[in-house]
């Protein structure tokens, strides 16, 4: 198993193995563990991540096990799942299920939403399943959020196209597996600071021919704005 692996997550200390924290290469501590992601660490050495210490108990295990286990009376499952959704762990974010429908908001606001997908062609003549070809798309109505990107991710190539109902998008690639998931760590990261809230995540698989299948990733965030009265 090699060397233990310490990590300090918002104060709290835990130690594990490498090969636990990549269990899932996708995920951002797969990304993080491999060198894609920088890391930073604290005064003794540990790597530092600013997160909720107590729940990333939990995270830990499922990466141990690939089981979720709560106690009876667990109360934090909305917490757990945003940081499901910030470590990017995909079979844990299925396991904690759709978030619960949101409440109505006021009369006086209304609802902003931004989609950013991930769509992947895997080769299956190589074992393991390598990526092909990769490709992320933001689209949303908010154009303060797509020219923020554009500002903010000025390494990436990326293209702009105007779609049906005053919608934009953005499209980044193709890249690289490594490529896509650094990008995809930081979109999504960057969208959550802009105040949006990951409100429903949702994996695809579409085969289209023996050799080849395409796996489309999509998250969904909202965040609540004030109208403007005329």
């Amino acid at each position: 198993m090699g060397e233990p692996v310490t990590l300090n997550v918002g104060g709290c200390v835990y130690s594990t193995s490498l090969s636990t924290l990549q269990r899932y290469p996708d995920s951002m501590l797969g990304a993080m563990f491999r060198g894609d992601l920088p890391t930073v660490r604290d005064r003794h050495g540990n790597y530092f991540i600013d997160r909720d210490g107590p729940l990333f108990r939990y995270i830990l295990n499922f990466l141990r096990t690939s089981e979720l286990t709560l106690p009876c009376d667990f109360k934090e499952t909305e917490l757990l799942r945003k940081e499901a959704d910030f470590y990017q762990i995909e079979p844990l974010i299925q396991c904690l299920g759709d978030p619960k429908p949101m409440l109505p908001y006021p009369t006086d606001t209304y609802e902003e939403v931004v989609e950013l997908s991930s769509t992947r062609k895997l080769s299956k003549y190589s074992n393991p399943v390598a990526v092909i070809i990769t490709q992320l798309t933001i689209t949303t109505k908010v154009h303060a959020v797509l020219e923020s990107i554009s500002s903010s991710f000025t390494k990436w190539n990326k293209h702009m196209m105007d779609t049906r109902d005053y919608q934009v998008s953005f499209t980044f690639g193709p890249c690289d597996h490594q490529q896509e998931v650094s990008l995809r760590v930081h979109l999504l990261d960057f969208i959550s600071k802009a105040g949006f809230t990951i409100c429903n995540t949702r994996v695809h698989h579409m085969s289209e021919r023996a050799n080849e299948n395409t796996v489309e990733h999509n998250w969904t965030f909202c965040r609540q704005a004030r109208k403007v009265n005329d």
